[in-house]
């Protein structure tokens, strides 16, 4: 038998999971990867085929034939072939969808025409729906019908004469229930359901809210049209928390994964807001100008520049690390922002306190020990520095908790009040402070 990549061959490769068989073809370079996926049988090329990223399943597409493409789109689940559709070039998707059969072509076309962030796009038409008029019995049989095809089995979607959802009933009741039973007996008629108009944001709080591992969808008008599963919604809460781990770094979201993002494109995303940051950095030297004066006169100030200004920085990223992650999870909302401003006021307060007393005794230590001579005055020079850090690590706290609730207030995403993004504004700033303060302890003597 061929062996594919160390020692594997195809047989080898049939009893492993497609994300795994995907995962060892992947490493092949491109001809061995085509030649590899065309051995597969049939029924696995589906599954494997979703586990590739978008370049390696244009690329596979782009080398099959059309008989070979048509069988592998017409086998996907539609959520999945809709969010390949979503990453290829338009004349590729045409091209693509022609080669459907006109039942899937109508399911393709029907779950891209929603909007691109609705939650519509990655439900599946495919479920068991039973009337409120049918028997169990009746139920059953429709199952064993159509429950091959089904994307799960959890539940049966109970619909009215125009195809309402009006209630679902989870499978196990339905197998302990008497086959004579009508379905309206079993019903409770409480349900929650997603809407196509529905973000996929607003599905995932809801997916979290009701603890279901599959929800139905339906239009506006209460018509089924779909489900959503579990495994779909993870997939989206993935790209959600990528998405904000990425603008929390301080840089623009990326449209595709790391490694399929081309360079210039990466480059862009980042230089971006790179140019914002320069930008605003160039006002910490601006700042330092103004207080030129005092430098000439104390240039020992200059020496603990680097330590002030990144405690501000630090405390500042802590801050909105954590004040980001609980409004993303719902700990947090835009109405407990004074509640958080009296928290971070004592947490700032506490930790610029623990900060300030080492940094004097450090300054104290080495005037003592003889390793640095900070002149005759070396204990104002301890208690401006402790002093300062008390006030920026304090203004750093405040700031990196209270953007996130300011850009929530304005429309905008939390996520993108960046570590980098505070920690620029906390060095302006805390330049000022430090000098304000250095002024007022060190007039008449540095000064």
């Amino acid at each position: 038998m061929k062996a594919l990549y160390n020692g594997l061959n195809i047989q080898d490769l049939k009893t492993q999971h497609p994300s795994d068989i995907a995962e060892v073809i992947n490493e092949l370079n491109q001809k061995e990867r085509i030649i590899a996926f065309l051995l597969l049988p049939g029924h696995l090329k589906a599954e494997v085929f979703t586990y590739f990223s978008h370049t390696v399943q244009e690329e596979i597409l782009k080398e099959l034939g059309s008989k070979e493409t048509a069988e592998i789109l017409e086998n996907m689940a539609p959520d999945d072939r809709t969010e390949i559709f979503e990453n290829f070039p338009d004349l590729l998707i045409k091209e693509s969808i022609n080669l459907l059969s006109d039942e899937e072509k109508r399911i393709a076309l029907n779950l891209l025409g929603y909007p691109e962030k609705s939650i519509a796009r990655v439900m599946t038409p495919y479920y068991i729906q039973a009337k409120k008029g049918w028997t169990v019995k009746q139920a059953m049989q429709n199952i064993r019908r159509y429950g091959k095809k089904a994307e799960t089995l959890n539940h049966v979607y109970i619909v009215d004469k125009e195809n309402k959802l009006v209630d679902d009933i989870r499978i196990g009741k339905l197998l302990m229930a008497d086959e004579e039973q009508t379905m309206d007996s079993l019903m409770d008629y409480q349900f929650v359901s997603l809407t196509t108009t529905m973000t996929r944001e607003e599905a995932i709080e809801h997916f979290d809210k009701y603890d279901r591992a599959v929800m139905p969808v339906v239009s506006e008008s209460g018509v089924l049209v779909g489900i959503v599963t579990h495994d779909d919604i993870f997939d989206e809460i993935e790209r959600r928390d990528t998405e904000d781990i990425q603008k929390f770094g301080g840089l623009e979201a990326l449209d595709l994964s790391y490694t399929d993002t081309p360079l210039l494109s990466l480059v862009r995303k980042r230089a971006s807001v790179l140019i914002i940051l320069f930008l605003g950095e160039m006002l910490t030297a601006s700042a330092m100008g103004y207080f030129e004066d005092e430098l000439e006169k104390a240039v020992v100030l200059a020496l603990f520049i680097p330590l002030i200004i990144s405690s501000g920085g630090n405390s500042g990223s802590q801050a909105a690390t954590l004040i980001v992650r609980a409004m993303a999870i719902k700990e947090l909302y835009l109405k407990d922002w004074w509640y958080v401003m009296r928290k971070e006021v004592l947490s700032g307060l506490l930790l610029g306190l623990i900060l300030g007393v080492i940094g004097f005794i450090r300054i104290m230590v080495w005037q003592q020990a003889g390793l640095y001579d900070y002149g005759p005055y070396a204990h104002l020079i301890g208690l401006t520095i402790g002093f300062s850090l008390v006030g920026i690590v304090l203004w750093g706290t405040l700031s990196g908790s209270m953007i996130p609730f300011l850009l929530h207030k304005l429309g905008l995403d939390p996520a993108t009040s960046s570590a980098p993004f505070v920690a620029t504004l906390v060095d302006v700033t805390g330049l000022v402070i430090y000098f304000t303060i250095a002024a007022a302890l060190l007039s008449g003597t540095l000064l």
